[in-house]
């Protein structure tokens, strides 16, 4: 099975299991080789026309914690079903006026191999305060990359997926 059938048939289980309601319109269901994050659409909460910028977020705030705590054990256990049937971890999360936050995430140890001069960049954002280990510098610098060519991902994960699919059509050994 290639990657984007894998992703289908994971979008596919989760809008079909989910509970009527939860969010607007489908939810967002991305995977990685560990983690499946489950991210929905709250319907943003209606706020007096005279609120404050504070008071809206505090509102939506308060949306996201009582939807997070409303359903809790309704994700605790749709998640341990997606993670007997498909062998990954499942984190959840919401987006609700204008802002993302997700419930649970893993930390996954990844291990690399770094020559002085990338270990000298993880030292100077640890000493200079940015980072409080090199493992969080390195962190950083993997959010830094993604943020600034986002695009340039997305061209490389569709170009992936096409041959992926190629390969799924070729002959078989």
């Amino acid at each position: 099975m290639t990657t984007s059938e894998a992703a289908d048939r994971l979008r596919g289980w989760f809008a079909g299991r989910l509970p009527d309601g939860w969010f607007e319109g489908a939810p967002e269901v991305v995977a990685d080789r560990e983690e499946v994050s489950v991210v929905g659409r709250l319907p943003e909460p209606q706020a007096a026309k005279d609120a404050s910028e504070a008071e809206r977020d505090a509102l939506v705030a308060g949306h996201v914690q009582r939807f997070r705590a409303d359903t809790r054990d309704q994700r605790i256990a749709i998640a341990r079903e997606a993670e007997h049937a498909f062998g990954h971890k499942v984190s959840w999360g919401v987006e609700c006026g204008g802002r993302r936050e997700m419930f649970t995430t893993l930390s996954v140890p990844v291990m690399t191999r770094l020559r002085q001069p990338e270990r000298r960049v993880l030292d100077t954002l640890v000493e200079a305060g940015v980072a409080r280990s090199r493992s969080d510098a390195l962190a950083w610098c993997v959010r830094l990359v993604g943020k600034n060519t986002d695009e340039w991902l997305g061209e490389l994960r569709s170009a992936l997926e096409h041959v992926e699919r190629a390969r799924a059509a070729g002959p078989r050994p």
